[in-house]
């Protein structure tokens, strides 16, 4: 039972590789495959830059120390890839999180169909459910199971960042921008021809830009949690 390259493929993927210092989605400052002080050395700081040679070292030596923590907590024998996803979560979960989950419960009850459900509810992340997690968790779900096949297809995918698709390409943002343009052309229009007909046609308009403004920045807020 021990953490095998396909579990350490799986980390490396949805952690991703940053060479410079940042803060995660909860505001823990993190680097190379997502290493934080908390896993030992390098403490992190704000200045702290890696090679990706020096990240992947750092990952070996931090998923091997999750496997380590977590496999006195499991009481049942498991494949390599079972345990390998297990790291994987715990990898992202942090120790504590994973010996308190119905994860590792149904684990130990030996309920193996249940784990890639109870590993599907953990994907939230300073209270917003991130898609990237969402993805993760399949992908950890896949692997447990020993679908490899699925697990190999879902990996081939390249996966997008947190902040999803950029604003600028999202056709709702398009049509609140014309909309709101249109709003204010007729309210301009509306002001040149003062009687009882344009005041009504004038504040339409400004209920239409209003209302485009309301969307742009409900749309950009969406992007900058869970993508689009």
């Amino acid at each position: 039972m021990k953490l095998n390259q396909a579990g350490l493929n799986l980390i490396k993927k949805y952690e991703g590789f940053r060479s410079h210092a940042y803060r995660d989605a909860v505001g823990v400052w993190t680097i190379g495959y997502g290493h934080t002080s908390m896993a030992g050395a390098p403490f992190v700081s704000p200045k702290l830059k890696i090679s990706r040679q020096q990240g992947e070292k750092i990952l070996a030596r931090d998923a091997e120390k999750f496997a380590r923590k977590i496999r006195p907590l499991i009481t049942v024998d498991l494949s390599d890839n079972q345990f390998s996803a297990l790291v994987s979560f715990a990898y992202n979960v942090g120790v504590g999180g994973f010996r308190k989950s119905s994860v590792l419960q149904r684990v130990n009850a030996r309920r193996f169909d249940a784990v890639p459900h109870r590993l599907s509810l953990w994907v939230k992340a300073g209270g917003r459910t991130l898609k990237g997690l969402v993805r993760r968790r399949a992908a950890e779900g896949e692997l447990f199971v020993g679908n490899a096949a699925a697990h190999a297809q879902e990996s081939s995918a390249p996966v997008e960042p947190v902040g999803g698709k950029p604003a600028h390409k999202s056709t709702t943002n398009l049509a609140a921008v014309l909309s709101a343009i249109a709003g204010l052309v007729a309210s301009l229009k509306a002001g040149i021809n003062e009687n009882a007909g344009g005041y009504v046609i004038a504040g339409l308009a400004l209920v239409i830009i209003a209302a485009s403004f309301w969307i742009l920045r409900e749309r950009w807020k969406k992007t900058q949690s869970e993508g689009v």
